[in-house]
């Protein structure tokens, strides 16, 4: 008996086209068994012909059959006994919903697989004690063209068609989009309408110690604007936005004709906003909280905000929501208990537990079409299978070698050595076809034999085609059937090679169906849906036992395991100590990374006695939230969504400056999810729902996803969709405009590559071209003009309005990158000041974005310790397919620039030359000193956050230095990797940049020593132990950085680089001496440095390394 709600897909050869195969549901039939019957009410579409009333029909339903068996069920006896039988024979099941109502809401009952005992509503009406409920079945409307258009939008803004479902083997997309319409309306619903329209940016952080000492008396000037006047307040630092209002009020009480207020307005009518910039000071944390104010008293800067009246808060008025939802336990299946097959009537069975399958695994592989043969043809291929979960592969099997050729057919099972009932949700198979050179004629018997393992390990093998498959699926079902499967290639030398490591953890296939490799395979089947079963907490008696006191080696033994940094690897033996002594672990939150890495998750049994014990985590509760600790859960070694749920509930607890400090990682960390609908990525939505600012950079983290990572595109665009459904029509209206911009800079970008000459300079009839399309463009009244007003999406305070066209430019690099500035739209903006932002296509700026976002993270933690190492991350964004803005700080030029400027190449060697351009600068002595004072630190922060990433070797045009004094290094995205040579000729390294000019402006030089050189080096140390004190975050951001975005950096000795940076196992004192020691080889090898940069310099006119600077 087949179930005939259950579609199984079915392989066909397609012999008039290429020879591919193709996909085809095929639907059994079977026959209806009542069970455990549960009585419902079904008011039906149709109405009583005589009374008018609506039909309605009371029915039996077996508990055990799914949604949609109960959908046909409902439609034989409509057929049978309504008024209205001819409509039900007209029309099908499909075209109608099923829908009910819990607390005044309507919900879809939307999983047609979904088995009925398990649905929401029957344990919604069992809490109500209702001994019947109602389920209202509504025709589908046809949806309206404002919905249509409005989807349009959507699809414009996210960069992909998310009602596109052509590339997928099952529902999961969809799936996910109905999913995540409750959480969203749930936040929606919570959501203050005043905060959000002005979303204060606020940190939770004490105001750090250096800052204190800059406030006198506890107290800061602030000046108010309001029309043409201006007034100067002294409020407490501890004053809220409003006490300062109302204070403010009182003062003018009787000047309120000055202001242009009338007398009917009080302080409740208005806010504050900063001067120039779209950031409201509002809500009730103390003034001295807000971002902007700390950044006003670092940089000693007048603290100005004008009074206005606040936003409307309709404007963030949300599209009305076109689905009903659906509920949380949508998916869900049953227990074991519920889904067994032990001890019931096979011929009323629906569904089948997982765990009653006690067969071993197993795939047939059918064969591989091969798009183009490579073009050595005297090739061998076999297809190596792997089951893993996150990165621990549960078993392993291999065909036999094949001659490569067009098309090549195993028609052969591969057994696996893990039984049906061991595979954990979350486990990938992993299909990867290998070449080789085929075997010379004495051993190609060998070839066809099907244990080959021997001699393919005798050969070099190469990995070409890679593809994976979820064995469980999103709604917890096992895979059946026969699959025809879209392989991603592995990209070649000289070819993009994306974030590979972690690309190969899709289960995406590969959209290019026509040219892509494609396997075809077949998964047993059998007559109904194999389930998996929710895990009910069975008593574990090892946790239950009493223990003996642990012998003290034993304790001194696991706590130098746990002590251990996240890269050391576990031996087999130390996974068991940490297995058995669990019960002991499970109280030491900082020990379950290596905890859960210890578990054998292809073992139901052991994966049921780790939720037993993760039931019990109190001490994981209770304990204070460790970014770095938590993060380690949400890396590519866990897949189990229980385990990395447990992770984003302690993740909830971050205040949303943290949330900012670490979205950039949070979203790469969602490549590491088995499914699209994660506790992650509700995470996500939901803190963006609430607040704008993290709701802008989100936007722009997936959508340059989505324009650059065919692996997860899907992914992210269900992601920004729920978002975007959510965030109302202001931010739609900004997020329109900065789209708009990015495409009209694109095209334009592109026609200057197409006039100017593949070299590095820029003639003045390019630059001229440039003006004269920018002109146009702003000016002109078609459609594709830029926008009078945009939101600059690395800072979205800032509006950016009309260019100052005239002092645009096309910079002279090989990728032409334009020089562009803006007027800033904000009209209470004080300066005349421009915008300055560099739009460039040609690189990924992915990777500076990683760099730059750890440098934020980096200057947090110095910031905590009370350490203002003056770091410059300026504002860097990807915005699409190697598309992107950087930020042009201001009064800023390249060390290169500076040499140049003065001597020509031969600056280089001229140690004076840095310090004379400051004092030229500066040219009073108070604000030199302040300079040089504001190098050294710049200084010795770069040198121990680019030692320490492993980035220090740099030349004079990726360091800039700004008129103040302060350093800082730009251009990450070429480095990683290629920093041992440059332009084929080998340096010898540095730790990192400290060269003779750098030393000269701290007042020394050779091995001599100086008040700033002293404060330098104490400085570099206090710094540097300060990050040692975050090792296990340095070690977990700096890996998943090169797992995301660094490709060329992905070898053991790359990642485990930061373990030797960081001195893991040494003491303070050995750390300490370690950097000082650093400190001198660069004293001894600054020579070298300059002689690089002198040949930078005399090469470097050629290389045309684009510079920041004017």
């Amino acid at each position: 008996m087949e179930l005939d709600s259950y579609e199984q897909p079915v392989v066909l050869r397609d012999e008039n086209q290429r020879r591919r195969r193709r996909m085809r549901p095929h639907s059994a039939t079977s026959n209806m068994f009542p069970m455990e019957q549960i009585p419902i009410e079904f008011i039906l579409p149709t109405s009583n012909r005589c009374s008018k009333v609506q039909e309605t029909m009371l029915l039996e339903v077996a508990g055990n059959c799914s949604v949609e068996q109960m959908k046909a069920q409902i439609w034989m006896h409509a057929i049978e006994k309504s008024h209205n039988s001819d409509f039900y024979q007209r029309l099908t099941p499909d075209q109608f919903l099923l829908q009910y109502q819990k607390k005044g809401q309507w919900y879809e009952i939307y999983d047609k697989h979904q088995v009925i005992q398990t649905l929401d509503c029957i344990m919604y009406w069992k809490v109500l004690q209702k001994t019947v409920g109602k389920i209202h079945i509504v025709q589908k409307e046809k949806i309206p063209e404002e919905m249509i258009e409005y989807q349009k939008t959507l699809n414009y803004l996210i960069g992909y068609d998310v009602t596109d479902v052509s590339n997928v083997h099952d529902d999961e997309l969809e799936f996910t989009r109905r999913r995540l319409v409750t959480p969203r309306m749930i936040e929606l619903s919570r959501r203050d309408a005043r905060l959000y329209s002005m979303d204060p940016w606020v940190t939770c952080k004490s105001l750090p110690e250096y800052l204190c000492q800059r406030i006198i008396s506890n107290s800061i000037f602030i000046i108010i604007h309001k029309g043409m006047t201006s007034h100067t307040i002294r409020v407490s630092i501890d004053d809220t936005p409003d006490v300062i209002l109302h204070s403010f009020f009182t003062k003018m009480a009787k000047k309120k004709s000055l202001l242009d207020i009338s007398e009917e307005n009080s302080e409740l009518d208005f806010v504050l906003r900063v001067c120039g910039r779209d950031e409201y000071i509002i809500g009730n944390a103390p003034i001295k909280d807000f971002h902007w104010i700390r950044q006003c008293i670092k940089n000693g800067q007048e603290i100005h905000l004008v009074l206005e009246k606040p936003p409307d808060p309709l404007m963030d008025e949300v599209q009305k929501e076109q689905w009903p939802l659906v509920d949380d336990c949508t998916g869900v299946t049953g227990y074991h208990e519920q889904l067994t097959i032990e001890g019931k009537d096979h011929e009323k069975i629906f569904t089948i537990s997982l765990w009653d399958c006690n067969r071993k695994f197993r795939v047939k592989i059918i064969g591989i079409d091969i798009p183009v043969l490579p073009k050595n043809t005297e090739l061998i291929a076999f297809v190596e299978a792997n089951i893993q979960h996150g990165q621990q592969v549960l078993s392993q099997r291999r065909t036999t070698c094949k001659p490569f050729t067009e098309e090549v057919l195993w028609n052969s099972w591969l057994e696996f050595d893990i039984k049906i009932k061991d595979l954990p949700k979350g486990a990938l198979l992993n299909l990867q076809i290998f070449c080789g050179k085929a075997p010379t004629a004495s051993n190609k018997s060998i070839v066809q034999s099907p244990e080959s393992t021997a001699s393919d390990s005798k050969c070099k093998n190469q990995l070409l085609y890679y593809v994976n498959l979820l064995l469980i699926d999103h709604r917890f079902l096992l895979r059946q059937g026969e699959y025809v499967l879209h392989m991603w290639k592995i990209p070649g030398k000289g070819e993009e090679q994306g974030s590979i490591n972690a690309d190969k953890l899709t289960s995406a296939t590969n959209p290019d169906k026509e040219t892509s490799m494609a396997i075809s395979i077949s998964l047993d089947k059998y007559c109904h849906p194999v389930a998996l079963p929710k895990h009910k907490l069975v008593c574990d008696p090892e946790l239950e036992r009493p223990r003996t006191e642990m012998p003290n080696q034993l304790r001194k033994q696991l706590e130098e395991i746990i002590a251990t940094d996240p890269l050391h690897p576990l031996t087999p033996e130390d996974k068991e100590l940490l297995w058995h002594f669990r019960s002991e672990i499970v109280k030491h939150p900082e020990a379950y990374p290596k905890l859960l890495s210890s578990v054998k998750w292809g073992q139901q049994e052991m994966v049921a006695k780790t939720y037993q014990l993760l039931s019990k985590r109190e001490a994981w509760d209770d304990c204070s939230l460790d970014v770095g600790l938590t993060i380690q859960l949400l890396d590519c070694n866990f897949s189990d969504e229980n385990v990395r749920a447990m992770a984003v509930q302690k993740l909830e607890s971050l205040q949303d400056d943290d949330v900012l400090h670490y979205l950039l990682q949070l979203v790469q960390a969602v490549k590491f999810e088995p499914y699209h609908d994660s506790a992650l990525s509700r995470f996500l939505l939901k803190r963006a729902l609430q607040s704008k600012r993290i709701g802008h950079f989100l936007f722009w983290f997936l959508r340059s996803e989505i324009a650059q990572s065919m692996h997860y595109q899907q992914r992210f665009a269900v992601i920004l969709e729920a978002y975007l459904r959510g965030c109302g029509k202001a931010m739609l209206d900004d997020f329109t405009r900065q789209v708009q911009v990015t495409e009209i800079l694109h095209k334009v970008t592109m026609e200057i590559k197409s006039v100017s000459a593949e070299k590095y300079d820029v003639t003045s009839q390019v630059i001229t071209q440039l003006r004269q399309k920018l002109e146009k463009l702003q000016n002109s009244k078609l459609p594709d003009k830029l926008p009078d007003s945009f939101r600059v999406p690395y800072d979205p305070g800032l509006r950016a309005g009309s260019l100052v066209v005239e002092k645009c430019k096309v910079m002279a690099s090989k990728k032409k990158p334009l020089w562009l500035e803006f007027k800033c739209s904000d009209t209470t903006a004080l300066s005349n000041e421009t915008i300055g932002i560099i739009f460039k296509h040609g690189d990924d700026l992915r990777q500076d974005m990683l760099i730059l976002q750890i440098l934020r993270i980096m200057g947090s933690i110095w910031e905590a310790e009370s350490l203002d190492l003056c770091l410059l991350p300026y504002g860097c964004i990807s915005t699409g397919n190697k598309i992107g803005m950087i930020e042009i700080v201001k009064d800023a030029t390249t060390i290169a620039q500076i040499q140049q400027s003065t001597v020509g190449n031969t600056g280089a060697f001229k140690d004076e030359v840095l310090s004379q351009w400051l004092k030229e600068k500066c040219p009073i002595e108070e604000k030199f000193s302040a300079a040089v004072e504001r190098f050294v630190y710049s200084c010795a922060g770069y040198c121990v956050a680019t030692f320490v990433l492993g980035i220090g070797d740099r030349h004079n045009d990726n360091i800039m230095v700004t008129e103040s004094g302060n350093l800082f290094h730009i251009d990450f995205g070429h480095i990683l990797g290629n920093y041992k040579s440059f332009l084929g000729i080998n340096k010898e390294r540095v730790p990192f940049v400290l060269t003779p000019d750098f030393l000269y402006v701290m007042g020394t030089s050779g091995k001599k020593t100086s008040q700033y050189f002293n404060k330098f080096q104490d400085v570099c140390v206090k710094a540097y132990l300060a990050l040692r004190h975050h090792t296990n975050l340095m070690i977990i951001l700096f890996s998943m950085m090169l797992m995301t975005g660094m490709p060329q950096l992905t070898s053991k000795e790359d990642i485990e680089y930061i373990r030797d940076s960081l001195t893991v196992g040494k003491n303070e004192e050995s750390a300490k001496k370690h950097f000082l020691d650093q400190i001198e080889v660069c004293r001894d090898k600054g020579w070298t440095v300059q002689f690089n940069w002198f040949l930078h310099l005399v090469l470097g006119i050629k290389q045309g390394v684009e510079k920041h600077s004017a």
